[in-house]
């Protein structure tokens, strides 16, 4: 026999695998869908403030829109903020429906070892369906006070608990760390090693991680990292009420449980708030209920795995945005009513979609100072957490930045006019910095860089971290011998910039 018919061979009995691995393709117009109505979104997102990196939709089971905006790619994982607490959630279910334990569960019994001294009546009676429905009773956040010490799961049992469990709402993401510590001590395994078989083979997820605290407990409430279609798939399951391939994998029991009203976040809001908000339509086990009987697993700057019941379909966004409200908005202007008309555009939205993209920085060239800087070594004058040396190379178009910080030397690179793809150990920008034992142990970090002079003495380095929400602003003035470096992410912006004074050394 011949090489290539053996090959051949084996490509079809590969393939199989392939396809069960990925959700099935069609088109718009096959599923009643108006691509119009897509490309609408599009042109509304592109003319408006926010800032998506990815979207899926998918009608009847099936992906019949995709794209992502380069430098973003489906094969690259996406850092979750509170998406993960759905994941989270989800090992919840896996764990009830086993009989490892129940929601009604008293939340202390699980930890005898981290307990205060001093048991108050509304600690001794908080349980797991009140982690699940943020109703702890906490009177404000404790995310410093938890996430900032070494033994988290202590922390969280010394917090006073003010209000009566399951009376009150209040957004809680140490409660989600809480049911991640209680899987790992029911079932001896991190939450990803439960999830794995019973939630992430099934679905054909693979190649996840999660950020650990420094007693090895996954963080629960964020820190999943997943691709777009990860998450796709994840809503699928939910809207097919837990069924996959013909397997019920997930009870349909848990699935209703797990997504129907539970408490409401402002139970006086007037009728006209509650017409136009979509947060405050009730919170359900680690996700929100949303207008149009929708619900959703929502992060922080527009990560959305957002389920349509009525509809059969599921829209998944990654962004980076401040006006949450805002994006969704676009959704339900643009996206909602494709899903009750068609039109003829599925092939100018299949080339829209392939096109999509993230203009990177540019700017007229700077040979003369470019040429005097090159290899030159500055050195901070002043004692920083950021950085203590720089010096940066061009040629052809591409800057080189080597950055000292410590005794860790990075190096980033960065296109005119173009992204450079590269990666780094340097850790980006991220809500959870305060966090202990934040992104360490990760792989290292997928980065795409451009520059621009956007003066005759001032380098802007864009550097996008593009397996999570965020991008870092570089912006270095050279004053004759002297340079100014200003660092700013961008989701906190110029207010919270950053600067030092440098020297040639």
């Amino acid at each position: 026999m011949k090489i290539t018919t053996i090959f051949f061979i084996l490509f079809l009995v590969y393939l199989p695998a392939i396809a069960q691995s990925s959700l099935p393709r069609s088109t718009p117009k096959a599923q009643q869908v108006s691509s119009g109505g897509i490309l609408d979104f599009i042109e509304s997102v592109e003319k408006s403030n926010h800032e998506v990196h990815s979207m899926m939709v998918l009608r009847h089971g099936k992906v019949i829109a995709e794209g992502w905006w380069d430098p973003y790619k489906p094969e690259l994982k996406h850092t979750m903020y509170s998406v993960s607490k759905s994941f989270t959630a989800t090992a919840i279910g896996f764990a009830v429906a086993e009989k490892k334990l129940k929601v009604t569960d008293k939340v202390i019994s699980f930890f005898p070892e981290s307990l205060p001294k001093t048991i108050s009546p509304n600690l001794a009676n908080l349980e797991i369906k009140d982690l699940l429905t943020m109703s702890v009773g906490h009177d404000k956040s404790f995310n410093q006070e938890v996430f900032t010490t070494e033994n988290w799961v202590e922390a969280f049992l010394n917090m006073p608990i003010a209000n009566e469990p399951g009376t009150k709402f209040l957004y809680n993401t140490p409660a989600s760390y809480m049911m991640s510590a209680i899987i790992q001590k029911v079932t001896g395994q991190t939450l990803l090693d439960y999830l794995e078989p019973r939630l992430l083979k099934p679905l054909g997820i693979t190649g996840l991680d999660w950020e650990k605290d420094l007693q090895g407990i996954q963080t629960g409430g964020w820190g999943i990292r997943v691709k777009t279609e990860d998450m796709a798939k994840f809503g699928q399951l939910f809207l097919q009420k837990g069924n996959w391939n013909g397997k019920q994998i997930l009870p349909e029991s848990w699935i209703e449980e797990a997504t129907t009203l539970k408490i409401l976040q402002e139970p006086n809001a007037s009728p006209e708030k509650m017409a136009s908000n979509d947060w405050i339509q009730g919170y359900a086990y680690q996700m929100w209920r949303s207008r149009y009987n929708s619900y959703r697993a929502d992060g922080a700057f527009g990560q959305y795995i957002l389920i349509l019941p009525e509809k059969d379909a599921v829209i998944v966004l990654t962004s980076e945005t401040n006006d949450l409200q805002g994006l969704f908005d676009l959704v339900w202007e643009n996206l909602l009513p494709a899903f009750d008309a068609t039109s003829d555009l599925d092939l100018l939205l299949k080339d829209r979609l392939e096109k999509l993209s993230l203009a990177p920085l540019q700017s007229k060239n700077n040979p003369e100072l470019e040429k005097r800087l090159n290899g030159k070594n500055y050195s901070i004058t002043s004692n920083n957490e950021k950085v203590n040396t720089f010096s940066l190379n061009f040629q052809e178009g591409v800057c080189l930045l080597n950055y000292g910080h410590g005794p860790n030397t990075y190096r980033l690179i960065f296109g005119s006019g173009k992204w450079i793809k590269d990666e780094t150990h340097r850790v980006g920008p991220n809500l959870f910095t305060l966090a202990q034992n934040q992104q360490v142990g990760l792989a290292p970090f997928k980065i795409a860089g451009s520059y621009a002079w956007i003066d005759e003495n001032t380098i802007e380095l864009q550097l996008r971290y593009i397996e999570s929400p965020h991008t870092e602003i570089i912006r270095i003035r050279f004053e004759g011998e002297k340079a100014n470096i200003t660092f700013v992410n961008s989701f906190e912006g110029e207010g919270k910039k950053v600067s030092f004074e440098a020297k040639v050394d």
